[in-house]
């Protein structure tokens, strides 16, 4: 397990996504590609979003009913007008930026998400959280991507 800043990175992986790291605690959700045997995404559920407990003992364990609904879950709707298959979605929580779910021509598993007004290749997202009120808010969300074309670093920080 490596360390990002003072939080635990998840274990490289062929098939992930992009991770969240919060302020809060180690706990990561990671949210990987959902593959069918034949190496294509998923159609009723392109993503397999789940904890790595790294409080606990570093196990992996499911999201809870609640979490998928309110925190950390995931719409997504196949887009019908690409030639590959490809599925747009959003954060249930967080609904202002919607993001594309689809393999590169390469067939790895990717996310586009809108960093800095481009799509970009989401890697990580880090959210600093104010948990000093009875319900827990959101300082500051910061985005880490790729620029699919240059492979040039890409990063924005904002308040949701």
């Amino acid at each position: 397990m490596a360390k990002v800043g003072l939080f635990p990175t998840p274990p490289e992986s062929a098939i992930r996504l992009f991770y969240i790291q919060r302020s809060s605690n180690s706990n990561v959700v990671v949210y990987d590609a959902n593959l069918t045997s034949n190496k294509a995404l998923n159609a009723k559920n392109p993503v397999h979003t789940y904890w790595i407990r790294y409080t606990e003992k570093g196990q992996q364990e499911e999201l809870s009913s609640i979490q998928k609904t309110l925190a950390y879950g995931l719409y997504t709707n196949k887009i019908n007008s690409e030639l590959e298959p490809s599925y747009e979605g959003y954060f249930l929580a967080y609904r202002k930026r919607k993001f594309v779910v689809k393999l590169d021509p390469k067939g790895v598993p990717i996310a586009l998400f809108p960093i800095n007004g481009k799509l970009q290749i989401l890697k990580r997202i880090f959210v600093n959280v104010d948990e000093s009120k009875f319900l827990p808010s959101v300082n500051y969300i910061e985005l880490f991507g790729k620029d699919p074309v240059s492979g040039k670093d890409a990063y924005e920080r904002f308040k949701p």
